[in-house]
Formats: C-alpha cells, structure tokens, sequence
C-alpha cells in the first residue's frame, strides 16, 4: 500500500484514485486465508495460485466490484487466457490482467513484497527476480510499468 501511495504522490499527472489505491492494496490479498500456505500460517483448502480469484468473490459479494478486480489481476503482471489454459492452472478460463492505472501500480507495487517477509521491500532487481518464472512477457510488462511509476 505504501509503495502504491508513493507512486500516486509522485505522479499527479496519471489523475489516481488515492483512497481507492489505500483500499484495493489493503484488500489485494484477502483470499488468501481460504488457500493452504502453511509458510504463512494459511491452512485452506484452495490452491494459493486461487488466492485472487477467491477474494475476488468475495469483495463482488460484498459490493466491492472495483477492489475485486485488483484481486484478481494482481498475480504476476496479469494472468492471460493462454497462460491458464496452457499452465492448467484451476482458475476460470479467461483474461485476468490488470487494466485501469489503479490496477496496475497495485499490481506493480506488489511485487516489491512478499507474504514471509512483509516488512522488507525488495529492490527492482529482486522484484524482477521474483518474475522470471512468469516469463519474458511478464518481465516485459514489469519493465513498461518501472518506467511509468519510478
């Protein structure tokens, strides 16, 4: 959330919706409790790579449309039909990729954390690193969004 705020601080020309950025990075992350992360005291029964997906319904459910859709766009830089289909990963099959501006300095931003550790921010290059096993094109889009944000 941090990280997300200091971008929107840094860059008034991209017209940011600062409380909805608060609240979407506060939120980004809430289905992970119904996942089995044993590493970060989780003990669901859903897959992790579920984690957006799932508190997606959630906030849909409770009249958040705009927060879900951070949820489940944050996983690396955005999951595409193909890559779903491709990976046979058990979410529906189509786009999930991160679209307003909100979405995508939340997505961004979330990479420089991690759940073991969220008092450390990582640096650009271990951000990166985090990345690789998302592919060249995930890598790609980091590097657009480093750009835009930094």
């Amino acid at each position: 959330m941090r990280r997300a705020v200091r971008i929107c601080e840094a860059h008034p020309e991209l017209k940011l919706d600062r409380q909805f950025l608060i609240e979407a990075a506060m939120l980004h992350d809430i289905g992970i409790y119904r996942c089995y992360a044993p590493g970060i005291c989780c003990f669901g029964t859903e897959q992790y790579i579920c984690h957006g997906y799932i508190g997606a319904q959630m906030l849909r459910k409770e009249g958040f449309p705009r927060h879900a859709r951070v949820c489940e766009r944050h996983t690396g830089t955005g999951l595409t039909e193909e890559e779903i289909i491709r990976q046979n990963l058990p979410l529906p099959h189509q786009d999930f990729l991160p679209e307003t501006m909100e979405e995508q300095v939340i997505c961004y931003a979330d990479k420089f954390y991690s759940k073991t550790h969220p008092e450390r921010e990582k640096t650009i290059e271990q951000a990166e690193h985090s990345l690789v096993r998302f592919g060249k094109k995930g890598l790609e889009q980091f590097h657009s969004w480093e750009k835009q944000f930094e």
